[in-house]
Parts: C-alpha cells; structure tokens; sequence
C-alpha cells in the first residue's frame, strides 16, 4: 500500500484509529528502513513531530512532550507524544498523553508548558477547535499528569477566549511560578494584525487575572508571536519567542520565521515589563530552528530545547512518512549581558572511543560513523575552512568558513545531498568575536548543530547527506588542535 503524497483537509482530521492497519504497517516499515534517522536526538517514531512542550522535571524523571501528527509528516489533527528520561539521553516513550478528544481541543491540542503541582503535574495546552465555517477557536485549558502517567483533563478551560481586541491566534501558554503567585505568557494577535506576547497571574491555578501586553520591546512584532517562554539566569530574565512576520530591518533573519530573543534585568510583574531590554538577536544563526521551549529546572538550570523543523517548508524525509526532530538539550546562561548556550552537560557521556589531531593546518578524516563530536581550537587572527559530510576529495559537504580577524563566519548547505527549502537561501551569514575561535560542531546522521566560542552562537542546520560522504575536512591558515568522539546512539 503506498503512503499518502497528498493530503486533504478532512484526511488530516480523521480520527487515528481510522486508518487501516495496513496503512500504519506500511508507515511503520517505510520510516524504520528511511535513510537519515538520527541517532541521539529526538525524532517521531512515525509521522510529523513539532513544538517541543511541557520540558519539566517530575517523579524523579525529566518529562518531555511535543506536538505529534503520527499519520504522516503533514499538520493534522495534533496530539501530544510523551517521553521520559533519567539522564536526558535515553527516552523512553510513553504513547500520546493529550489527544484531541473533548469539545474544547476537538481539532488539535496546540502547544503548551509543565508545572509540578503536588503529586501532579500540570499541563496547560492550547485546545484548538473548528466551527461549521472553519473559523478557528481557541481555548487554553489544563489537565494533570499522575505519576502513573494517566490524564485528568479539566472540565472548563483555564482561560475561555482571547482578551477584547485580540483573534483566536492566542496560543501556547507558559505557567511559570513568580513570586507568590502562578504567572501565564501566551502569545497573541491583536484585530489588527499586530503579534504580542500576554500575561496573566493566578494564585489557584484555576481563576487567571489578565495583566495585559507584556512589553518588552518599541518594535513592532509582526502578525503574531508564537511560543514565548520566560526564564531567568544569573538574575537576568531572557524572553524567547517567536515572532512570525517580523520586519527584517529590526532584526535581521532568513528562515520563514525567526526564533528570537531579549535579554533584560528583571521581570517587574507591577508594570508587566522586562526592564532594560536589549535589542532583538536569533537565538540561532542556522536554518531550521523554531520553537524553542525553556523552563528553570529544579539542578538551578535553565535548559531549552527547539524544534528543528519549520512551519510550511518541505523536509526530503516526507517521502519517507516522517518529518522533523528535536534539537540537543542546552543549558542557557547569561554572562555580562551575553546568552550562552551550551549542550547540556549529560552529552558527554555519549563519547566512547576519540581521535586527536594536533598542531595541525590541515585535516582530512572518515569519520567512523555518521554521528560524532567534533571539537576544534583555531588561534587568533585566522581563517579556515570546515568541511562535513563530505565525500573524500572534500568535492561536496556542509561548509562552514570563518575568519576572526574581520568577525564572520559562513554556514553553506548548499552542496551536500538533497536539496530543499531553496527559497529562503543555502547560506547563513553572521558575526563572530575577533578573537581565538573554538567549535563544537555535533554530526548526527541529517543534523548539524554548531556551537561557536562555547555558545556565544549557535547554528542548527538539517541536511541530507548520501550515505557514503562520511569524511571530514579542515583546512586553516595556522595551527590547530582538534579532537572527533563517537557518540553512541541513545533509546528512544
């Protein structure tokens, strides 16, 4: 039975169990033999996987869920998928904890957050429902996870409608603990067409006071903000969001929709207002993160993880019944007013065997597997060339090209393997520090995420090697150091 290339509106809205068993084992076998599954990140056993929600620490486990369309790699009728982990390598998956199964979620259940509440976890989710007309309605509602990992969804929503003046694209709700009391963030759209980011405060969890716009910024936010999560680090606050439509004179970006940031002093819940807020930067410099969700974990971390992935864009495994994946857990700090991120520390236990190069110009290496660290000091005042997933002359790969004496540096996926989303650009050009350079490039099967200077950037880009172009080539003007680990796959 061959997989669905085309999709219409009531196919994407019929029922899970609808389908035949002969089309989910069909689904099954074509996306377990796919080329280009990942290895130790997160990625849907079958189907479409989007927004990362509900990161939180619970029952002696991290908890994890994301937005799930588990019939094929298009937006339909979402769910969200469950995971588990003790050591946020190793997940285990739990099925579909929330399903669009009540009047007030009956066509989705949209993105959200975790709380711990007692011996409960909270979830609050966007319920998104369709009327006669296909106008859209949304709702944010509540359900409790037990540690049993059974579902308690709430009778009536936490808040019922969008405030006066806005649209029903009000959306993904973030409950965080501020002060005495419960704090929600939840993007919006204003009648006229203007994105915002909302709070609204609770002392029960149940009855929510609407505190109004959250300001944060002068500049106009596009048609819609998408995903904003708030969290604190060093005593700063950094809000994270996503602003659909934004103009590119207020901060520059190539992909279809930005992931973007502020950092400022604090939040001051009397004004609802970021303090002294900085200007607009990408979270991420490369291709195809969207989405991110972050929260403060109990350790005294603050840890994220994105979708890699974007809304309306073509991915080469669709042909395969599956599209996207999760990025690696990082750990986001802020320095002297600079947002770091860094993979978080628990990565290092996927190394197993290492192959050192030093005081070397230049590199020409096959790496043993596809999914590998790899880690390079380059001196001051340089220029280089890195070279992955490359055939073994170094004729086609992923290129990322730098130099620290004028500040630049050049991602270029326009070589190595399949093609696609070729309208928004094959390259990613951004500013570095003039300083001695160190990156951290994770390789793993159809993912490269880049870390520059220990975070100072990051770089995230899907691509789709052949099989065989495993080698690895560095060439620079000076001396270098650098060092490959293989990573082991992790359980998922």
């Amino acid at each position: 039975m061959a997989l669905k290339k085309e999709w219409t509106t009531p196919e994407r809205y019929r029922h899970y169990n609808d389908w035949e068993t002969e089309y989910i084992d069909e689904l099954v076998d074509t996306v377990t033999n796919s080329p280009w599954r990942l290895g130790f990140h997160i990625q849907p056993k079958t189907g479409l996987l989007n927004d990362p929600n509900g990161f939180s620490y619970f029952n002696g486990k991290w908890q994890l869920f994301y937005q799930a369309y588990p019939i094929g790699p298009v937006h339909g009728v979402k769910s969200w998928a469950h995971l588990t982990s003790t050591n946020l390598l190793d997940w285990e998956y739990q099925g579909l904890a929330l399903q669009p199964d009540m009047a007030f979620d009956s066509h989705g259940v949209y993105s959200g957050s975790a709380l711990p509440v007692n011996d409960k976890l909270l979830l609050a989710y966007t319920g998104n429902v369709r009327d006669e007309n296909w106008g859209r309605h949304s709702y944010q509602l509540g359900a409790y996870l037990s540690k049993d990992n059974s579902i308690e969804k709430f009778d009536r929503p936490l808040i019922s409608e969008p405030p006066k003046g806005y649209t029903h694209e009000f959306r993904d709700p973030q409950i965080i603990p501020f002060h005495d009391e419960y704090l929600l963030v939840i993007g919006g759209q204003t009648k006229d067409k203007e994105g915002k980011a909302l709070t609204y405060s609770s002392h029960d969890l149940k009855h929510w006071t609407l505190n109004g716009e959250l300001h944060f910024t002068e500049e106009s936010m596009g048609f819609m903000v998408e995903c904003p999560n708030l969290v604190f680090s060093n005593d700063k606050a950094l809000l994270i969001f996503c602003p659909q439509g934004l103009d590119k004179s207020v901060c520059h970006y190539d992909n279809i929709y930005p992931n973007m940031y502020v950092i400022g002093d604090e939040y001051n819940l009397e004004n609802n207002v970021i303090t002294n807020p900085s200007a607009l930067k990408n979270l991420d410099e490369g291709f195809d993160v969207y989405a991110t969700q972050a929260f403060n974990a109990p350790d005294g971390r603050a840890l994220a993880i994105s979708w890699v992935g974007l809304p309306e864009i073509e991915y080469p495994t669709d042909d395969f019944g599956w599209a996207h994946c999760l990025s690696l857990v990082k750990e986001l700090t802020i320095r002297e007013n600079v947002l770091y991120q860094q993979p978080a520390q628990e990565y290092k236990e996927l190394r197993t065997t290492q192959t050192d190069f030093t005081e070397i110009k230049s590199m020409n290496y096959e790496a043993k597997s596809a999914r590998y660290e790899l880690v390079i000091d380059f001196n001051e005042s340089t220029k280089g060339l890195v070279t992955l997933m490359s055939d073994k002359d170094g004729a086609t790969g992923l290129t990322i090209s730098f130099d620290t004496t004028c500040g630049k540096m050049i991602i270029d996926r326009s070589n190595v393997g399949e093609s696609f989303a070729s309208e928004y650009g094959f390259k990613r050009e951004f500013s570095i520090s003039k300083k001695p350079l160190t990156l951290q490039v994770f390789v793993d099967e159809s993912l490269v995420e880049v870390f520059v200077n220990d975070g100072e950037q990051v770089a995230t880009a899907r691509v789709f090697p052949k099989a065989d172009n495993t080698y690895i080539h560095v060439d620079s003007d000076s001396q270098i150091d650098a060092t490959c680990y293989n990573l082991r796959q992790t359980n998922q």
